[in-house]
């Protein structure tokens, strides 16, 4: 491959399976293409785990593509069975209107608006969706679909073998997406439909209906499931998601997720969620003997991306402060406490729970007798601990630390 989108998609490996790769390549290097991802709006923020995703739509900026960012205010009302034991909850049309108009604001921080050619062109499947007859449906588009092909996609057949219910709702999932990217190649001339591995069946009945309805020619494209060393899903941690809006999750646990990265998976990492070009970045690994400044590496250029170099800047610098010299770096998450709660005291296991730095009291005296609670760097032994205007006597807030990764500023309002 020469240097172009799929050729670097391939060395990051991002490249998974395509219908038609080498026929694409060719296609995408003669001229501009746009291609689309869908993305579910069922909370307010999308998390880590669609992080790779949104990586390839700024590399596809980057080869002066444009990308399609489908928010599926239609499909969620649905909820995708793609490798889910059980059917999603079901939003409501004005909450997931909400959830749209949130993500929304992460992808114009994400991607480049600047460049007319390039720019994001944000849709809504609910703008089609919602407006189907149900009998013209069935008639003009149901008919390309076999109950036969259906039951042996993933989606589908992995439920099925489980023995779990999948609803009839959950069955049409794959036919509305395929439909999706009809709409966007006739809308748009849409080419490219890419996704997760688990997305390939729904990704091949698109692009084969495209073909049976239009006589056209459209391309699929998937990237590998992101696994952790540990086997753990991507971007879930003890506290949660790792959330991609602020608000939900901040800068600094955000630095603090990539810098606490198992050492099995840092390589990987840098690939799939830095910009450092692949030649320099493999000079970096190679040299580089220390693995927790390639942690570091990876922590100030994943934040960077997300929420700007300075945010990055001071996270790195609290993370000092706060483990190395034992200080209170200025980005450490804060939590401000009523000073009539103080002055009447607070029992450290409640002090702990009610911050949602443990998942319960009787996991916050675990913890604490495992001699995993400090204040002020100091551990903490009695349970029955009363946290008081004496213990802030130096200044008004005292560190709070629950192991040795999480760590709250606690001041007096």
């Amino acid at each position: 491959m020469k240097n172009t989108f799929l050729s670097e998609m391939n060395s990051r490996g991002f490249l998974n399976q395509c219908t038609d790769l080498e026929k694409l390549e060719k296609i995408s290097s003669q001229k501009p293409i746009k291609a689309y991802i869908g993305f579910d709006s069922t909370a307010p923020s999308l998390h880590v785990g669609s992080l790779m995703q949104i990586m390839i739509l700024r590399l596809l900026q980057k080869y002066g593509h444009q990308p399609i960012v489908l928010l599926g205010g239609g499909t969620t009302l649905i909820g995708d069975p793609s490798g889910k034991d059980s059917t999603r909850k079901i939003l409501k049309h004005k909450d997931i209107k909400k959830n749209i108009a949130s993500i929304k604001k992460i992808f114009e921080k994400l991607l480049h608006s600047k460049n007319k050619k390039t720019k994001p062109i944000f849709v809504d499947n609910y703008n089609w969706l919602g407006k189907l007859k149900y009998i013209d449906f069935l008639r003009d588009v149901g008919k390309h679909f076999t109950i036969n092909k259906m039951l042996t996609f993933d989606s589908v057949k992995l439920r099925l073998d489980r023995e779990q219910s999948l609803s009839y709702m959950e069955f049409n999932y794959m036919i509305l997406q395929a439909f999706d990217f009809y709409q966007l190649f006739e809308k748009h001339n849409c080419v490219l439909q890419m996704g997760g591995s688990d997305q390939w069946g729904n990704i091949v009945n698109g692009v084969e209906l495209i073909r049976r309805i239009l006589q056209k020619e459209a391309f699929g494209l998937t990237t590998p499931l992101i696994t952790l060393s540990s086997g753990a899903k991507m971007g879930k941690t003890e506290k949660g998601a790792v959330w991609l809006d602020k608000k939900m999750f901040s800068p600094y646990d955000y630095w603090q997720f990539w810098r606490n990265t198992a050492d099995e998976d840092v390589k990987k990492f840098l690939k799939y969620f830095t910009e450092i070009k692949t030649d320099e970045l493999s000079s970096k690994i190679d040299d580089e003997k220390d693995i927790n400044k390639l942690k570091i590496l990876l922590a100030n250029q994943a934040t960077t991306i997300l929420h700007g170099s300075k945010a990055a800047k001071d996270s790195e610098e609290t993370a000092k402060a706060t483990f190395v010299q034992g200080g209170i770096g200025k980005n450490i998450p804060e939590k401000k406490i009523l000073k009539e709660i103080i002055l009447k005291g607070i029992n450290i296991i409640d002090l702990v729970s009610q911050n949602g730095l443990a998942s319960s009291k009787s996991d916050a005296r675990r913890i604490l007798k495992n001699r995993g609670i400090k204040i002020n760097d100091k551990v903490i032994e009695d349970e029955k601990k009363i946290v008081s205007l004496e213990d802030f006597s130096n200044n008004n807030f005292i560190k709070l630390s629950v192991g040795k990764k999480t760590h709250l500023k606690v001041t007096i309002t």
